[in-house]
């Protein structure tokens, strides 16, 4: 995608993105495509989309609590906020020790494995 697109398109993509967040809870499509097609570096990829879920979450989490979503004893969160910081970490490593092409192959097919899953577990 030619850098002279970037003001009009990113944009677009941003609402459309929140768009499909507020209607669906899920905030990968478009700007995941979009991140990656503006030719990002790896490390800049990453920080790019940490933050734009960063920034998704934190609004489905206000309108979820919006509608007391919330209601869930506190250990639970405490060890869902545990499994995630280790998460963080391990993704961090192996992002360390990868080549950039290696990158982009394995976080395309982790998001094609969560979409299947999400598609599965849709039909059932």
């Amino acid at each position: 995608m030619p850098r002279t697109a970037e003001p009009v398109l990113g944009p677009i993509t941003g609402a459309l993105t929140g768009g499909l967040t507020a209607a669906t809870g899920v905030f990968v499509i478009p700007a995941v495509p979009y991140l990656q097609a503006i030719g990002l570096h790896k490390d800049e990829l990453v920080q790019a989309l940490g933050l734009s879920f960063t920034v998704s979450t934190l609004a489905l989490a206000v309108a979820l609590a919006g509608i007391d979503a919330f209601a869930q004893p506190r250990p639970a969160v405490a060890a869902g906020r545990r499994r995630f910081l280790a998460g963080m970490r391990l993704g961090q490593a192996v992002r360390a020790r990868l080549r950039p092409q290696a990158f982009r192959l394995c976080f395309f097919f982790g998001l094609l494995v969560l979409g299947a899953y999400l598609a599965l577990r849709g039909l059932g």
